[in-house]
C-alpha cells in the first residue's frame, strides 16, 4: 500500500504543477495534457522509474479515462448528431475508414512495421474530442462557427472508431456480437428512458433528487457517477471496451439533461479535471517507452504523416464541398481539419487491446502512443496558428502588397488592424447574444442587477482593449473602408 501511495503521490504532485508551468511558457502554446504526458513518460517505468503502475494505479487509470469519455459523450448534443452537420461529419469518418483501410492494407511500409492489422486503421481515423473539449475553452472557440464544426466533425471521429473497436476487434463471431451490442443497447435505453420518464411526470423521487443535488447527499452527482461505474461493468461482463459504457454513459446524461446542468458540470469537471483524468494521462505517458519509440523514428513521422492525410484532408475536403452550409474561409477550414486530427485516449485504447490479444508488439504500441501524443500538441498549435493567420488574410494581403509595394507598412497594419477589430466584434457579439439570452428568461425589466453589472464592466473593459488598439469603441461595427474580404 505504501508504494501505491507514493506513486499516486508523484501523480497528483505532476498533475498540480503542470498547470503552473503551462501558463508560465510564453503563449501557453503547450496544453497541460502535453506535460503530463511527458512527465509520465520520464518518471515512469521506462524513464526513472519513480512511478510504478500497480493494480491500485491502474484502477485510478481505468476511471480516468471512463470520466474523460463520459464528459466528452455529455459534450455532444444528440440534435447535432441527426442535424445536416452531423450526417456530414459521419459520411466523412466512412471515408476515413475506408481511406486508413487502404492505405494499412496496400501500403507496403505498414506490413514491413507488422501493423497492417485493424486496430493501426481504427487508430487512424480517431479524433480526440475530450482532449480537445478543454482546448477548445482555453482558446475560446467554444461557441463559435469552427468550434462547432470541430465538435461536429470531431464527434464521429470520437464515435466511431469506439463502435469500430466493439465490432471489428471484438473475438466473437459477427452474430454474437450484434447479439451482445444489441443487449448493450437496449440496457442504455433503459437507463435514459427511466429518468427522463420521472422527469416528464414529476415523479416524487426525481423532486427528491433535484432538491438534494446540492446538500450533502449530493444525490445527481452520486447517480451520475453510479450510471458511469454501471455501464462501464456492463461493458466489461459484455468483454467490450470500457470505453463504450463510458461514452454511453455522458451521452445518455446528455438526453436526460439536454440543456445541461452547470452545477452538475462544474462538479463532474472537478473529479474528473481536478483528480482522476490527470492521473489517466499521467499514467498513458509512463506506458511510452522512450528508447523503443527512439529506435522506430520512421514509424512515428509516418503514422502521424498518415493520420494528417487520412483524417486531416477528408474533414477539410468535406468542408469545401459543403461552404453553403458552412462558410468557412480555406484557413479555418484548415483549423477544424487540424484540430480534427489530434488523436491520442482511442490510440491508447484500442493498442492496448491489440497487445492484450497478442495483434500488436508492446514497442509498436508504445511509438503509436507516442504519435498521438505529439498530436495534442501539434495539431491544436498548428490550428491555432492558422486560425490566427485567418482573420489577417494574408493571401489578399500578399496581392495588395504586389500591385502596390511602396505601400507594404499601410497594408500590413491595416490587416493586424482589423484582425483586432474582429476579433473584438465576436466578442461583443457573444456579449450581447448572453445579455439577450438572460433578458429572455427573465423579463426585460427583470434582469438580475448583478448580472447587468458585470455584462456592463465587460462591456467597458473591451472598449478599454479597443482604445489601445487605436479604434473607436464606437465604430466596432464598421471595417476599414478600403478593405476587401477575401474570395476564399
Amino acid at each position: 500500500m505504501t508504494q501505491e501511495l507514493v506513486s499516486l503521490t508523484i501523480i497528483m504532485a505532476v498533475a498540480a504543477v503542470s498547470p503552473i508551468v503551462a501558463q508560465l511558457i510564453p503563449g501557453r502554446f503547450i496544453p497541460q495534457t502535453v506535460l503530463l504526458l511527458a512527465a509520465g513518460a520520464a518518471l515512469g517505468p521506462y524513464g526513472l522509474g519513480i512511478i510504478e503502475v500497480n493494480d491500485a494505479v491502474k484502477l485510478l487509470n481505468e476511471l480516468g479515462m471512463a470520466f474523460l469519455f463520459l464528459l466528452a459523450g455529455y459534450e455532444i448534443d444528440p440534435k447535432r448528431l441527426a442535424g445536416h452537420q452531423g450526417k456530414v461529419g459521419l459520411l466523412t469518418w466512412g471515408i476515413t475508414l475506408g481511406l486508413a483501410w487502404l492505405v494499412v492494407t496496400f501500403l507496403p511500409f505498414f506490413t514491413k512495421q507488422g501493423i497492417n492489422g485493424v486496430a493501426t486503421v481504427i487508430a487512424l481515423t480517431t479524433t480526440a474530442l475530450g482532449t480537445l473539449m478543454p482546448i477548445l475553452k482555453e482558446r475560446n472557440l467554444e461557441g463559435t462557427p469552427i468550434g462547432d464544426a470541430i465538435i461536429s466533425y470531431g464527434t464521429w471521429g470520437e464515435l466511431g472508431p469506439i463502435l469500430a473497436m466493439a465490432i471489428l476487434l471484438s473475438t466473437r463471431t459477427g452474430w454474437q456480437t450484434m447479439l451482445v451490442l444489441g443487449a448493450f443497447l437496449a440496457i442504455c435505453l433503459l437507463c435514459a428512458m427511466l429518468p427522463t420518464k420521472a422527469l416528464k411526470t414529476g415523479h416524487r423521487l426525481y423532486r427528491f433528487l433535484t432538491e438534494n443535488a446540492n446538500t450533502s447527499s449530493q444525490t445527481l452527482m452520486r447517480l451520475t457517477t453510479f450510471l458511469l461505474i454501471f455501464l462501464v461493468t456492463i461493458s466489461a461482463l459484455f468483454e467490450l471496451d470500457a470505453v463504450l459504457g463510458a461514452f454511453a454513459a455522458g451521452f445518455i446524461l446528455r438526453y436526460i439533461i439536454p440543456d445541461g446542468s452547470k452545477s452538475l458540470e462544474m462538479k463532474l469537471e472537478g473529479v474528473g479535471y481536478g483528480f482522476l483524468i490527470p492521473v489517466f494521462f499521467v499514467v498513458s505517458g509512463a506506458a511510452i517507452n522512450g528508447r523503443a519509440v527512439a529506435g522506430r523514428p520512421a514509424l512515428l513521422v509516418a503514422f502521424i504523416v498518415m493520420l494528417m492525410l487520412i483524417r486531416a484532408v477528408p474533414v477539410y475536403v468535406a468542408l469545401s464541398l459543403d461552404k453553403r452550409e458552412n462558410p468557412l474561409s480555406s484557413h479555418h477550414r484548415v483549423t477544424v481539419a487540424l484540430y480534427c486530427t489530434t488523436a491520442l485516449p482511442i490510440i491508447v485504447a484500442v493498442t492496448s487491446l491489440a497487445v492484450k490479444v497478442g495483434t500488436m508488439q508492446s514497442d509498436t504500441a508504445s511509438t503509436l502512443v507516442a504519435a498521438g501524443a505529439i498530436t495534442v500538441f501539434l495539431m491544436p498549435l498548428l490550428g491555432s496558428i492558422t486560425y490566427q493567420v485567418a482573420d489577417v488574410h494574408p493571401v489578399t494581403a500578399v496581392r495588395e502588397i504586389v500591385h502596390t509595394p511602396s505601400e507594404w507598412r499601410a497594408i500590413v497594419r491595416e490587416h493586424v488592424q482589423v484582425r483586432a477589430l474582429l476579433h473584438h466584434q465576436d466578442r461583443l457579439k457573444r456579449m450581447a447574444e448572453t445579455l439577450e439570452s438572460l433578458e429572455k428568461q427573465e423579463g426585460l425589466n427583470g434582469l438580475d442587477s448583478r448580472r447587468a453589472e458585470l455584462v456592463e464592466r465587460a462591456r467597458l473593459e473591451i472598449d478599454r482593449q479597443l482604445k489601445e488598439l487605436g479604434l473607436d469603441p464606437q465604430l466596432t461595427t464598421q471595417l476599414p473602408h478600403n478593405y476587401r474580404y477575401p474570395k476564399n
